[in-house]
């Protein structure tokens, strides 16, 4: 059940510390796409999107959008933010993400994914040994596919309720 549970969960992209993030040695973020940065409506990045990915490129992280979405949904992302990606990552197979980590020559604790999703985000980087931050999902609303994987994520969360180990909307750094 372990393999479930974030490093760090917080409500959204905004709300984490990146200053803690960068005293931990984290220099490598792995942002998921749908519903972590965007709801699955939006096409192009939010004007606080931008903001915010500026900020950290200054103070010295290197980004990554990783999504398991299609290119032609993942690159105009890239294009706005000028961050690196990949798309149809397939998480939680970790195969592209260790893949981008070595290649870019980063430790594994110099690197955090961040993501709404237990399934996916959370599962790919805690098999990897990386920081995982889980956030709550920007919008209800998401691909079929997802829909499906939330409802086994609610099971997993009672369990780890359950056993004290996660609870949904208690945030903690």
């Amino acid at each position: 059940m372990e393999i479930y549970v974030p490093d760090i969960y917080q409500e959204n992209i905004y709300k984490i510390n990146y200053e803690i993030l960068l005293s931990r040695g984290i220099k490598f973020l792995i942002f998921d796409l749908d519903n972590t940065l965007v709801t699955i409506r939006e096409s192009l990045p939010r004007e606080e999107n931008k903001e915010l990915f500026k900020k950290l490129k200054e103070m010295g992280f290197k980004i990554f959008i990783v999504s398991n979405s299609m290119k032609s949904r993942v690159k105009p992302f890239h294009d706005e933010l000028k961050v690196g990606y990949i798309s149809s990552a397939k998480k939680p197979h970790v195969e592209k993400v260790s893949e981008l980590i070595k290649n870019n020559k980063f430790g594994l604790d110099e690197v955090a994914i961040i993501g709404d999703s237990m399934m996916d985000d959370i599962v790919c980087g805690n098999t990897i040994g990386i920081t995982t931050i889980l956030l709550d999902q920007i919008d209800k609303r998401e691909f079929p596919i997802a829909r499906i994987k939330r409802i086994k994520e609610r099971i997993i969360q009672k369990k780890l309720r359950d056993k004290e180990l996660f609870t949904k909307g208690r945030y903690y750094v």
